[in-house]
C-alpha cells in the first residue's frame, strides 16, 4: 500500500494527526461502499455568457439537447429567471453503459434586471443548442438646456 506524501513528511504540523485520522477515515468508507466509477453525480449547470452589443444585453446559454416544453424564462420582480431540464432518454435496448459524461437534470438561473432595460422588449431564440436572450437598453437620456426667460424691468 503506497503512503500519502503527507505521511512520508516529517513536520510540526498541529493538523497533522488530524489530516491522518481523515485520510483512514475515507479509505474505510472508500472500500466498503461500491465504486462509482461509472456514475455521474454532476449537477448540470449549463455555462453561460453575457455581454453588451450594440445597445442590448445578451444572454447566451449553452444548453444542447432541450426540448420546447423543457424550457422557461419569466420576469418577476425585477429579476429574470431560466428553468431548464436536460432528460436522459434511455431507450429500451438495454444498453449497458459503462460510463455517462453528459450531465442530465434541471437548472435554475436567475439575474437582476437593470433599470435600463426595455423589459417589454426582451426576446429569446434556441437554435442549435444555444439559447439567446436579447434585452434591449432603454435610450440614454440626453441632456437638455432649458432657455431661461429674462423678464424685463419697467422703469418708472
Amino acid at each position: 500500500m503506497l503512503k500519502p506524501v503527507r505521511s512520508l513528511l516529517r513536520s510540526s504540523d498541529p493538523f497533522e494527526s488530524l489530516f491522518a485520522l481523515q485520510e483512514r477515515i475515507n479509505k474505510v468508507f472508500n472500500d466498503l461502499l461500491p465504486s462509482t466509477e461509472f456514475e455521474t453525480t454532476s449537477r448540470w449547470i449549463p455555462a453561460m455568457d453575457v455581454y453588451e452589443k450594440e445597445g442590448n444585453i445578451i444572454i447566451e446559454v449553452e444548453a444542447p439537447g432541450l426540448k420546447e416544453d423543457d424550457l422557461k424564462i419569466k420576469i418577476e420582480d425585477g429579476m429574470l429567471t431560466i428553468n431548464g431540464e436536460r432528460k436522459f432518454e434511455k431507450e429500451d435496448k438495454k444498453e449497458n453503459y459503462y460510463r455517462i459524461e453528459r450531465s442530465y437534470g434541471s437548472f435554475s438561473r436567475s439575474f437582476s434586471l437593470p433599470d435600463n432595460i426595455e423589459k417589454d422588449k426582451i426576446e429569446a431564440k434556441y437554435e442549435n443548442g444555444l439559447l439567446k436572450i436579447t434585452m434591449p437598453k432603454k435610450p440614454e437620456s440626453q441632456p437638455k438646456e432649458i432657455p431661461v426667460n429674462f423678464v424685463k424691468e419697467v422703469k418708472k
